[in-house]
Formats: C-alpha cells, sequence, structure tokens
C-alpha cells in the first residue's frame, strides 16, 4: 500500500547529496581552494589583492592570510581554510605548502576511487604513509642544529621570508628576528620555550624597510600626557599601574548639598588634596616614570609634570604585561601599595617621532624578557606585508630553537620522502599500497609548483630531482634552485626549514583530505530567510 509513497524525513528544501556525487563535490571545492593558493608559493610565488566588503585592500602572499580575508562558502572548502590556520599557530611558515598537499592527496584520491578503491583503504593507506614519512624525516633527512648556529637560524628566517614581498631587505630582518627570539628564549623544565607573543611588533609608514630596527625593551604606541613633562628621562624607575589615576564616580546617584559658597571650595581643595596624595605616592616610591592601564586626570598629568615625572595613559594590558617583563617591574593596582620593589628599571624612557606620530620608547632593560621591533616601509601596504613576513620568520627560528632540527628547502625534502615511501610501498601489500603510492606522488606536487612558479619546465625539473635523489651518488639535499631551474644542493644554497614545518604540513593535508574523503552525504538545511522587517525584509 505505501509503495511509491515518498517518505519525508528531512525539513522541506533540504538538500541532499549522497555517495560517489558527494564525494566528487567535496573534492572540487577543496581543490579549487588548493589551486588558488599554488601560484603564491616559493620565492617566485605572485601575490593576491584581496578586496574586503568595506573596499579595504590586503596585498599579500601569505597562504593563510589570503584564506582568511576570502570568504568561502563551501563546507569542504572551509576545511582546508582550518589546517592553513592551524599550520600557521603551530609553524608560521608552510601554510600554502599544507592547503597544497591536501589538495594534490584529493586529487589523487578521486583516480583510486575511480578503480574502486574503497575510501577506507585509501584513508588508512594515507595513514600508514604519513607515520613512515615522519619516521624518515626525524631518522634520516633532518639534521640537528645547536641554539648556538646563528648563521642556521638566519638562514631559516630568511628562507621562511623568501616567498614574502620583502626580497631587498631579507638578510637585515632575519638578523633582527633571529636577535629578537633569542633574546626571550628561557629554559622551562630542562626545554627549551620560545613565546613568540613576547615580542611585540609595531608598524609605521614611512621610510624603508632596511630601517626596521630591534629594540631591547618595549616601544609604545602613546605619547606623554603633558606638554611640560621631560620628552627624556635617563635612568628610568618605571611604575606600572593597572588603576586610574582619577577620582572615581559612585556607582550610586548620589547629590551633595551645598548650603554656602565656601562649602564648594572646601570640595574642590579636597579633590585636589586626594590628586596631590596621589602624585607624593608616586614620588615616595621613587618612580620617574608612570605607565598606566586607565585614565588619568588632567590635574593629576599636571602635578606629574611639575614633579618632573614622565607619564603614559590608556596603555593596552598586553603591553603593560610585556613591560613587566622587559623592565622586571610589577604591575600595581592601588597606588598605596606602590614601593620602590616594584619598580621597573630601564636605561631610557623617551618620546621620539616616528613618521607622523610620536611614540614612546622603553630601552637599555638590563636583562629584557620581552622585546619589540620596529617595522618601516614606504606605504601601509609594505608595512604590512612586511609585519606579516616577520610573524612568519618568528615562529620559524622559534621552532628550530625548541626543536633543534632542520631540514632543506626548495623541495628536496618531498622529493626525498617520495622516493623513499615509493619503495617502501611494495612492503605494505594490498590495496592501501596504491594510497601509500599515491600519497607519494602527492608529495612531488610541492617541487612542481615551484618549478612551475618559477617560470620553469616542471616535467624537466621533476626528472631532474628524482634522478638526483635515486642512484648510487643520491643527494637528499637536492632541491629546485629557482635562480636557473636546475637540480642544486639546498644546504649550499642555504634554503633551510625547520622540520616542524614538514610535519605539521604533510599531518594536516592527511588529516583533512581522510576527513572529506570518508564523507559519502552531505544534508544541507535550507538558509533561513531574513526576518521580515530585518535588513532584506520588508515590513508591511
Amino acid at each position: 500500500m505505501l509503495q511509491g509513497t515518498p517518505i519525508l524525513v528531512l525539513k522541506e528544501g533540504t538538500e541532499r547529496e549522497r555517495g560517489k556525487g558527494a564525494t566528487a563535490n567535496n573534492i572540487a571545492a577543496a581543490r579549487a581552494v588548493a589551486d588558488a593558493v599554488r601560484t603564491t608559493l616559493g620565492p617566485r610565488g605572485m601575490d593576491k589583492m584581496l578586496v574586503d566588503s568595506m573596499g579595504d585592500i590586503t596585498i599579500t602572499n601569505d597562504g593563510v592570510t589570503i584564506l582568511k580575508e576570502v570568504d568561502v562558502e563551501h563546507p569542504a572548502a572551509k576545511m582546508l581554510v582550518e589546517v592553513a590556520k592551524t599550520q600557521d599557530q603551530q609553524c608560521g611558515d608552510g601554510t600554502t605548502t599544507a592547503v597544497v598537499l591536501a589538495g594534490e592527496l584529493l586529487k589523487r584520491s578521486e583516480y583510486l576511487l575511480e578503480q574502486n578503491v574503497h575510501p577506507t583503504v585509501i584513508t588508512r593507506g594515507f595513514q600508514l604513509a604519513l607515520q613512515e614519512a615522519k619516521r624518515i624525516l626525524e631518522s634520516e633527512i633532518g639534521t640537528a642544529v645547536k641554539p648556538e648556529d646563528e648563521a642556521v637560524l638566519i638562514d631559516c628566517a630568511v628562507t621562511a621570508m623568501g616567498s614574502k614581498g620583502v626580497a631587498g631587505a631579507r638578510e637585515g630582518l632575519a638578523t633582527t628576528v633571529v636577535k629578537a627570539v633569542r633574546r626571550i628564549t628561557e629554559e622551562r623544565g630542562g626545554k627549551t620555550v620560545c613565546d613568540v607573543d613576547q615580542i611585540k611588533v609595531e608598524k609605521r609608514h614611512g621610510g624603508q624597510v632596511s630601517d626596521t630596527e630591534f629594540i631591547e625593551g618595549i616601544v609604545l604606541d602613546k605619547e606623554r600626557g603633558h606638554p611640560r613633562m621631560p620628552v627624556e628621562v635617563a635612568n628610568a624607575k618605571i611604575a606600572l599601574l593597572n588603576s586610574a589615576l582619577e577620582i572615581k564616580k559612585t556607582e550610586i546617584e548620589s547629590k551633595i548639598n551645598i548650603k554656602n559658597p565656601s562649602q564648594i571650595q572646601s570640595f574642590l581643595d579636597e579633590e585636589d588634596k586626594t590628586f596631590h596624595k596621589m602624585v607624593d605616592a608616586i614620588k615616595a616610591s621613587g618612580a620617574n616614570v608612570v605607565i598606566c592601564q586607565k585614565g588619568i586626570d588632567d590635574v593629576v598629568l599636571h602635578y606629574l609634570a611639575k614633579e618632573g615625572i614622565y607619564a603614559v595613559k590608556q596603555v593596552k594590558e598586553s603591553d603593560l604585561q610585556k613591560l613587566a617583563r622587559a623592565t622586571g617591574g610589577h604591575i600595581v593596582t592601588g597606588i598605596k601599595e606602590l614601593s620602590g620593589t616594584d619598580l621597573g628599571k630601564a636605561a631610557k624612557v623617551e618620546q621620539r617621532k616616528i613618521g607622523e606620530d610620536h611614540m614612546t620608547f622603553v630601552t637599555g632593560c638590563s636583562n629584557p624578557r620581552s622585546v619589540s621591533i620596529l617595522v618601516r616601509g614606504g606605504t601601509e601596504h609594505v608595512t604590512q606585508e612586511v609585519e606579516r613576513s616577520l610573524q612568519d620568520a618568528l615562529k620559524v627560528v622559534a621552532s628550530v630553537l625548541e626543536d633543534g632540527v632542520v631540514c632543506p628547502g626548495g623541495g628536496a625534502t618531498e622529493v626525498e620522502l617520495s622516493v623513499k615511501l615509493r619503495k617502501w610501498a611494495a612492503s605494505v601489500g594490498g590495496r592501501e599500497q596504491l594510497a601509500v603510492e599515491a600519497f607519494a606522488q602527492s608529495l612531488e606536487a610541492v617541487p612542481w609548483a615551484l618549478a612551475e612558479n618559477g617560470g620553469y619546465d616542471s616535467i624537466n625539473t621533476l626528472i631532474e630531482l628524482r634522478s638526483a635523489h635515486n642512484g648510487p651518488a643520491a643527494n637528499r639535499n637536492i632541491g629546485v634552485n629557482l635562480a636557473d631551474g636546475k637540480a642544486a644542493d639546498m644546504w649550499k644554497l642555504r634554503v633551510l626549514e625547520p622540520a616542524r614545518v614538514k610535519r605539521q604540513a604533510i599531518s594536516s593535508a592527511v588529516e583533512v583530505a581522510s576527513m572529506i574523503l570518508r564523507i559519502d552525504d552531505i544534508i544541507a538545511s535550507r538558509k533561513s530567510a531574513p526576518a521580515p522587517g530585518g535588513p532584506g525584509g520588508h515590513d508591511h
């Protein structure tokens, strides 16, 4: 009786796609994202211009920035954006590589699916290949580096910035980056820890990229609170306050009844006395610089200026914490608790004019655990791109110091892994072997894209690389030299990358590819229509 009657389980308007159609749709979306960023890979990669809904322009070569700025709609494509974000958080570099690898794995999987290899078999093969690839990376390709090996750290920073638009000033910036990361490196529980967040990057356009400077202390984007304050304070003793130097308004509405004019005067005098007490407390502690997270009343600023104390108000909480780490001071809440032991010390606090703005420099800290880099560049877009390059390089240098392992760049690591995995695939047996071979082939997408973006013949380059990594005279350090498109030794060319970048890129790529392959049913509810009277709706 019920035969032929459709049973509706899902809400009206729900779209459903099943089986191979769903998988093909997901793979196509993920590959579209990978193809979009593929052209930005490597030192010869092109830039993208992104215009957001407000009309603001971003010009960048950074994989994660591109994918964050582009509003991706498709759910499978969003998963690739997540890969880039994770790669950026963990390593800072290799975001484009991770996305390109994920796209390539899916492309190879599509071919296997057409041969009726089950998605679960493919994902299992990928997992086996990933484990083996990690083992090869650790035991055969990675080279240990000592923290004092400054030349290697600088090479890694230069490589990380190679694809960004800062080519001319790379060496100088790399030296700055290594100095900064070295400064904040600590030993904790027998492990080296580099918290890159302790490096404050301030940017100001005007000047050249080569004017970017490293400051052993903190730069605040603020000027002194009063024109009569000293412009410069030598041998500074700094009070760090996170409460306001103002008279608090009462929480509840309050009235003051005044019967004669002298009471007004005594009320004002009392207020004045309170302000005086605040300044006296600061002076008694021995401080000659005050940095406050909240506001400072104009009268207090006037009294501080009379005492020759330099004061800055409305400083961000994160900056105050960095100042505490840099100067060795303590952040104090109540001004009554302020004592000489809470003060931070710096050789100099001064106000300098950078471009159009005045900024406060706290320099000459004896052993700063927090430092600053002031980025300069011709235009705003240039300084933004320099800042992104620096962030990548800072994280890269930090991961080399933490892990102490580097491997050759220029596609050398990928080709070596590919060659080794191809040989190993035969020992896997079963249908998983096909997936391992597909994984090995996918790794070659990196040198392929590097050569292609450099304007060279990808096939010739790949053949040359394969033969250099095989045979009796095999050299695992041979990668693409983008100066002439030929195979060359990456250690000699000083193109080095942290092993962590490679490890994270292949792990993320395999995880996202496996996740997308295992989806065989997409159920998408209809988007709810805008409410009447709301944006896009009509109120009748």
